[in-house]
């Protein structure tokens, strides 16, 4: 009996076991200094970490990356010899190192080269490895999902495209925490845009400390993706990013002049009608106090224009009430500014010191119970323009992405594209109970109040 067990047994671990997918194998040829050695290293290091095996030879590897050196002449032939070497052994190599510098040149000599990056690019080899042999999906190859990890629900994802900002506002000290603006490739933020949305995203909101600025630091560069030039720009990355297939929500909206070039990308449904711009003020003494830019008319006409290209476009922002020196009439201004603009979503802050920040030394600092006072009157100006804004919607259906579902009492919530997740305004759907989180579905809006739309899926 024990054994006619123990044989089921084994047929049943028989029956159970998993056959592995084989992970890629790379191959790595190494030329040059030391410098290029640990160059090597740190690129292996990050590909063995990505789950790719390494081949001790030619035959065995899926891809052979050369590290080249490009110091002397000599240097320069030995990595060209060893291009051709990995050519004519696998046929499927990627080049790096200093010689990237002579991608031309590398490329014209050998036109069948996969990718050629340049010295401490490590991303770009990774990214380049990653499409010429990408990983076959396994939960037990790749220990981290594809899309990495996330704090957010699957179905939208934050996708940050730069770091540190140029600008220096007398009340933020962002410049001093995280440094000057540092912008990300704009290839290696499109791959990161396509995983997630291939492993469920249906939103994408890019951020940054100043999104219009993005590129300026190194030069709008392009960089090659899926065989075409894309420029470190706003205007090219939001392009990019709308044809990924999820909505685009763009946050920290400077009022650049080119911005103007991405509202009709939004009339023509290539990415979502929103604009987050931090206007902080309008009164042109305290932002030049501010130290922000003052030129409140021409804004005004600009928000016109943007209305005009496309209606449903949603402006929100945030200002700062009560910063040092602003008078009654400072404030007496941002209320009729605001009454003009209209802007769908406004949130607002009593200024407070921060510590290291300029703005802690400028004279007539505002008394507190004038700061309340003046932050209840903007926001219930502000309420009863989204209420009126709101109720113009209604009898309207518009696409709502689902962001929770209650199966029991056949309700759910979600947003439609004039809101983002957390800080802007939501819709209540009845008769909803079959929808699952993450559904983008046209809902008749029949009802409104000063901040959310209630209405049915149609």
């Amino acid at each position: 009996m024990a054994s006619k067990i123990g044989a089921q047994s084994l047929h049943a671990a028989v029956r159970m076991a998993t056959i592995l997918p084989s992970p890629p194998k790379i191959g790595m040829v190494s030329l040059g200094c030391p410098k290029n050695l640990v160059d090597s290293e740190r690129i292996l290091t990050k590909l063995r970490s990505d789950g790719y095996q390494m081949s001790p030879d030619y035959a065995g590897a899926d891809v052979v990356l050369v590290n080249t050196c490009g110091f002397l002449d000599s240097a320069k032939e030995e990595s060209l010899e060893a291009i051709g070497e990995a050519i004519a052994e696998n046929g499927r190599v990627i080049v790096t190192g200093c010689m990237g510098k002579e991608a031309a040149m590398i490329r014209a000599k050998f036109p069948n080269v996969l990718a050629v990056t340049g010295a401490h690019q490590y991303e770009e080899v990774v990214g380049a490895v990653h499409e010429a042999a990408p990983m076959p999906p396994s939960a037990f190859l790749n220990l981290v999902p594809e899309s990495g990890l996330k704090l957010t629900p699957r179905h939208y994802s934050y996708l940050k495209i730069s770091e540190g900002c140029n600008h220096r506002c007398a009340f933020c000290i962002i410049p001093q925490l995280r440094g000057d603006l540092v912008s990300r490739r704009p290839d290696a933020i499109l791959r990161e845009a396509e995983k997630l949305v291939a492993a469920g995203t249906r939103e994408l909101l890019v951020i940054s400390q100043d999104t219009s600025a993005y590129g300026v630091d190194i030069r709008h560069q392009p960089r090659e993706w899926h065989g075409r030039k894309v420029r470190a720009h706003m205007t090219d990355l939001a392009r990019e990013l709308g044809s990924l297939g999820a909505w685009v929500r763009l946050h920290y909206v400077y009022p650049y002049p080119h911005v103007d070039q991405v509202v009709p990308l939004m009339a023509e449904g290539l990415i979502t009608p929103y604009l987050d711009i931090p206007f902080q003020h309008a009164s042109p003494s305290v932002l030049r106090a501010m130290k922000r830019p003052a030129n409140d008319a021409k804004v005004l006409e600009r928000i016109k224009g943007w209305r005009d290209i496309c209606p449903d476009i949603a402006i929100r922002s945030t200002f700062v009430v009560g910063f040092p020196g602003e008078t009654e009439d400072d404030f007496a201004y941002l209320m009729d500014w605001l009454a003009e603009a209209r802007l769908d979503r406004v949130g607002a802050f009593r200024f407070e010191p921060v510590e290291g920040a300029p703005a802690n030394d400028l004279p007539n600092p505002v008394p507190e119970a004038i700061k309340e006072e003046r932050y209840a009157r903007l926001m219930a100006l502000t309420a009863q323009i989204s209420a009126e804004k709101l109720a113009a919607k209604v009898g309207r259906t518009l696409d709502v992405i689902i962001d929770a579902v209650d199966a029991d009492s056949g309700g759910a919530t979600g947003r439609s594209q004039a809101d983002a997740p957390e800080i802007d305004g939501e819709v209540h759907l009845r008769d909803a109970g079959h929808l699952t989180q993450g559904d983008i579905v046209p809902v008749v809006i029949e009802d409104a109040d000063e901040h959310d739309l209630f209405g049915v899926p149609a």
